[in-house]
Formats: C-alpha cells, sequence, structure tokens
C-alpha cells in the first residue's frame, strides 16, 4: 500500500525497450495504490500502449551522438531545456521519488530530481550499462538492474545497485501461462517475426530468401507472423511468394502487433533483434529464438544481452554478418526437424525469466517513498 497521496514519477523515452518496463511498473505501483505519471520525450507513447498514468508530460530531450561541436552545443543546450521544463513539472507535482529508464529522455528529470532532493532511482534494462544512465548514476540513490552483472557498472554505482531483473508488463505475465508445445510433422510451424524500431528492415530482407531454400516440405509447413516498416510492407509480401503469384509461404505483416506477448506465446519459434525487454519477455513466456544483436547498438549492449540467453540454451545469437540467408535457413531448418530439441531450448529460456522483477522493483522505489522528505529547491 501506498503512504498517503504518495505519487511516482516515471521518466522514459519512446521506445519500447524504456517504455514497456515503465508500464509494468506503473501497474504494480497502482497495486499498491500509489498514482504514477510519466515523464517522456516528444515521441510520447509511440507505441500505443495506453500507459496507464494519472498524466503524461513531455520534455525536450536529445541524444549524444558524434563529435561535431555545433551537434554537441545543440544536445546540450536541448537537455538544459529539458532540465528545466521537468524542475517545473516537479515542483508542480511534488512526487515522492522519480524512476528513470534509460536513454537521455530520462537525463532531464532525474537531473531536476536530484537537483530538488528528490529520491531517485534508474533501472538499467540491458547487460551493458547504458551511456545515459553512466552519466546518472553518481547523481541518483539507487540503481536497478536486470542482470545480475552488468558490464560498465562499478565503483560507487555499483555499490547502490540491486539486482531486480527486467520487469515485464501484466500482459507478458498472462500469456506465460500457456505452456510449449513443440510442432509435429505435419503441422504448422509458426515463426514470429520482429525487429524492433531499428532492425525490421534486415528481417524484411534476410528471412524471405532464407525460406525459400528451405525443404519444400518444411516450407509448406511455415506460418509466419512479421513486422515490417510500413514502407518495406508490399516487397516483403512479394517474396513470400511463388513467380505465378501464389503464395509460397503462409505469413501475416503488419507494421506493429499490439498483441506480441500472445503471439509470442503461440509461436514455436521466435527471431527478432536482442534489446532488453525483447530478452526478457522471451525468458518469461519461455520462447525458442535465434536472436540477430542490432551490430550498431550503443555498446554492443544487444550482443551481450544475446550471449546471455544463449548462454542457458535458450536462443541461437547469429551476429548480423553472419545471418545469411544460407545460415538462418541452416538454423531453422535444423530446429524444425528437432523437436525435442526445440523443448528444451524453451524450458531453458524460461529459466532465465524473472516474472518477480516488477515486484522486486516496486520494493525498491516503495523503500525511496518512505524516505522523509526533503524540502524541494
Amino acid at each position: 500500500m501506498g503512504t498517503p497521496n504518495s505519487s511516482v514519477m516515471l521518466a522514459a523515452g519512446g521506445t519500447g525497450g524504456h517504455l514497456f518496463p515503465a508500464q509494468a511498473l506503473a501497474e504494480e505501483l497502482a497495486r499498491r495504490e500509489v498514482a504514477v505519471d510519466l515523464i517522456t520525450d516528444m515521441r510520447g507513447d509511440r507505441y500505443g500502449t495506453g500507459f496507464p498514468a494519472r498524466n503524461v508530460y513531455q520534455v525536450p530531450a536529445a541524444t549524444m551522438s558524434g563529435s561535431n561541436p555545433l551537434s554537441a552545443a545543440r544536445t546540450i543546450f536541448t537537455l538544459a531545456r529539458g532540465v528545466n521544463a521537468a524542475r517545473r513539472i516537479l515542483a508542480e507535482v511534488r512526487p515522492a521519488a522519480v524512476v528513470g529508464f534509460g536513454g537521455y529522455p530520462s537525463f532531464p528529470p532525474l537531473v531536476a530530481a536530484s537537483l530538488m532532493k528528490i529520491p531517485t532511482a534508474l533501472h538499467e534494462q540491458n547487460a551493458v550499462l547504458g551511456r545515459a544512465n553512466r552519466m546518472l548514476a553518481r547523481r541518483v540513490s539507487a540503481i536497478a538492474t536486470s542482470f545480475e552483472s552488468v558490464r560498465l557498472l562499478d565503483g560507487d554505482a555499483k555499490a547502490k545497485a540491486e539486482f531486480t531483473g527486467n520487469p515485464v508488463r501484466d500482459t507478458v505475465v498472462e500469456w506465460s501461462g500457456v505452456p510449449y508445445r513443440p510442432s509435429i510433422p505435419d503441422e504448422p510451424f509458426r515463426i514470429l517475426i520482429f525487429g524492433g524500431s531499428q532492425g525490421a528492415r534486415f528481417f524484411s530482407e534476410a528471412v524471405p530468401p532464407a525460406l525459400r531454400l528451405l525443404p519444400e516440405p518444411l516450407r509448406r509447413r511455415l506460418s509466419i507472423i512479421q513486422q515490417a516498416r510500413p514502407e518495406d510492407e508490399d516487397t516483403l509480401r512479394r517474396g513470400y511468394l511463388r513467380e505465378d503469384g501464389a503464395a509460397d509461404v503462409a505469413a501475416e505483416i503488419a507494421p506493429f502487433f499490439k498483441n506480441l506477448p500472445e503471439l509470442m506465446a503461440a509461436s514455436h519459434l521466435v527471431i527478432g533483434r536482442a534489446g532488453a525487454s525483447t530478452v526478457a519477455e522471451l525468458a518469461v513466456v519461455g520462447r525458442p529464438s535465434i536472436l540477430v544483436p542490432l551490430p550498431h547498438a550503443l555498446d554492443n549492449d544487444q550482443l551481450a544481452n544475446a550471449t546471455r540467453l544463449a548462454a542457458s540454451g535458450g536462443a541461437v545469437c547469429l551476429e548480423q554478418r553472419d545471418a545469411t540467408p544460407e545460415r538462418l535457413s541452416s538454423e531453422i531448418a535444423a530446429l524444425m526437424d528437432a523437436p525435442d530439441a526445440m523443448a528444451r531450448m524453451a524450458e531453458a529460456a524460461r529459466s532465465q525469466g524473472r516474472p518477480d522483477a516488477v515486484v522486486r522493483l516496486a520494493d525498491l522505489v516503495m523503500g525511496l517513498v518512505a524516505r522523509p522528505a526533503v524540502a524541494a529547491a
């Protein structure tokens, strides 16, 4: 239960990797009768999750990139504007704590909160401490991590870190109750393919030729659900047709699926990137996967995420340079021919899941809420 009039401000940028764990925490805090507000960047909730917040505020934010002095100056100016805007919002809302979920959109609210002596926490979703979180680590009151060991988390920051796991939304936990049932010959083999905001194009280009290389009996069993960028949809659909225009592979294609956890639970195999939320949801639902980490991700965090799941036996990790149509086809064929091995992969993935992560993170946050109030600057 929350303390009287307690509220928590969450800070998360407009990407699924940051918004989804923030949404999970918002759902758990609501069960504890704590009011939740959200500060995000100008992208807002572009994933259409209907974020469960009392109010959603937007502040300017920008990402540090490159070494151009003029670009760096613009970024610093934008972040400073964001800090000032966040201070005004926090002075009005007066939350008991502020929790950030990484990325530069969380930078202004957490800096503002630390200046105002409001208790703060940040959550690191990846196996590598992100650049914005590195800048914030010394300022915040507590750090929550998704992995028991996080690269680049050391010194004073490591001393105030607590392993909670990566929170997943309520809908993911609900669908995690569906047991994995391996596909048997002559039954459809369901593959879910998605690449997030930065990776869908690669799969649109690489997967159709990979599936065309499969033996016809295997190809005939396929049932594909695939995310594609709107500009790639028509090309992808043509990639699944024979020369005579008939369907070579049964495929449903769309730019976004709101029911992704349900589709994941219904799949025999998932092919995707290795963002933190993707890896956490695969583990909680317990589904085998082929993960192709985004090659240009900062600090190779996706490779670290995928390697951890692959080491458990729950996934196949392919770096993008190795994920040729021939290699993808070979991996898919081997899995389709080994249902018992896929069942073991599903169990191994599930062994890495942390369905209680949101409870553990909420407990950490409630510890901050219970701290004696300090007058805001």
